[in-house]
């Protein structure tokens, strides 16, 4: 197991990222955070924080259940447990910025285009995730992301969150998918936004 973010590192980060979304967008008047469910709801609520910090405005937070909207519904969920998506304003002409915690294949990122498209028609979508890594296999990029990283076919990237922060791990496919050392849960951070 290797660390490729640490929680300061996240922070520093996803402060950065939020300055890079301000200056793009002129401000925040027309973003709307829109989390792929359940991996970017932390890294929303945080990039909320730091977007609402620099421009003094809150920013509209919410988020999709992408289960009926994966290529494999049909195949690969025989019994799929489907969460609530929440959108709290009209996406009609916002700019939507869909965060998530990783980027491999695109296939998430595709189906969560197509949950966000339901909910009206965005002037823009673009996509901020933690790590990018390399396993594409749809032409999706991200718009924002604070580690490129190439990881093994035999590893994957987990993102937990604790009381002091996010964190990205790169641990074998086989490992369980559980925190390092002890587990120090943040309250509230199993709620949705």
């Amino acid at each position: 197991m290797r660390t490729l973010l640490d929680p300061e590192s996240v922070a520093r980060g996803l402060r950065r990222m939020a300055g890079e979304i301000v200056e793009r967008h002129r401000g925040a008047p027309d973003l709307v955070l829109v989390a792929v469910r359940r991996g970017g709801i932390a890294v929303a609520r945080a990039l909320a924080t730091w977007l609402e910090e620099l421009e003094g405005q809150h920013v509209p937070l919410g988020s999709v259940d992408i289960t009926l909207y994966r290529d494999d519904a049909s195949t690969a969920l025989p019994n799929p447990r489907i969460g609530p998506s929440e959108i709290p304003v009209s996406l009609d002409g916002k700019h939507v910025i869909l965060v998530d915690d990783v980027l491999f294949t695109g296939r998430t990122i595709r189906a969560a285009i197509d949950a966000v498209m339901d909910y009206g028609r965005p002037r823009l979508i673009e996509l901020a995730v933690l790590v990018d890594r390399n396993g594409r296999e749809l032409p999706i990029q991200a718009s924002y992301s604070l580690k490129v990283e190439t990881v093994q076919s035999n590893e994957r990237v987990d993102v937990f969150e604790d009381a002091s922060g996010l964190s990205a791990l790169v641990q074998s496919s086989s490992a369980p998918t559980i925190p390092p050392g002890p587990p120090r849960p943040r309250p509230g951070s199993n709620e949705a936004p």
